[in-house]
């Protein structure tokens, strides 16, 4: 198993920006796939964005345009940087992959 750990969350201000950074127990040269997820307040978790092998992204209608995802295998660290936030934003911000253990998340407020 590898372990994630998220951070780089806060309070920021709408229109603010933020980086998340995601990094591993090792290398992640051999996950594909790693995924953002997030849970607002009283919400189901949601799917936020993903990346495969070095530069293939995809992302929720909401963030498309905002949010970029991208990887650093030699940091063995996953990246989400979040532009022009947004309250509806607010939430707990997960990084998964194969074989990740669960994982504590860093949260995100979005608040004037």
């Amino acid at each position: 198993q590898v372990q994630l750990v998220e951070s780089g969350g806060g309070l920021v201000q709408p229109g603010g920006s933020l980086r998340l950074s995601c990094a591993a127990s090792r290398s992640i040269d051999s996950i594909d796939n790693i995924h953002w997820d997030r849970q607002a307040p009283g919400k189901q978790r949601e799917w936020v964005a993903s990346i495969s092998g070095p530069s293939t992204t995809l992302y929720t209608a909401s963030v498309k345009g905002r949010f970029t995802i991208s990887r650093d295998n030699a940091w063995n660290t996953v990246y989400l940087q979040m532009n022009s936030l947004k309250p509806e934003d607010t939430g707990v911000y997960y990084c998964y992959g194969a074989g990740s253990s669960p994982s504590q998340g860093t949260q995100v407020t979005v608040d004037s």
